[in-house]
């Protein structure tokens, strides 16, 4: 992974409302396997500031589409 790379999530994450196949990006690089991820609502709110690793998301590809949906209360 590499700083400001698109990711997309490979499992839903509860406690942050978050779900498989939602997008992030990148925000820093710890040494080894793991990194921070920044998640965000259309409007720029942060909603999620986690460390993930490799099995957590994969890099967003060419033929993947993007999608909205609501963030759940």
């Amino acid at each position: 992974m590499n700083e400001l790379e698109t990711i997309v999530l490979s499992r839903d994450i509860d406690a942050h409302g978050l779900r498989s196949g939602d997008i992030g990006a990148v925000v820093h690089v710890y040494d080894g396997d793991a990194f921070q991820a920044e998640f965000v609502t259309g409007d720029g709110n942060t909603i999620a500031l986690l460390d993930l690793t490799i099995a957590d998301v994969h890099s967003m590809s060419e033929q993947e589409i993007l999608h909205a949906r609501k963030l759940s209360a």
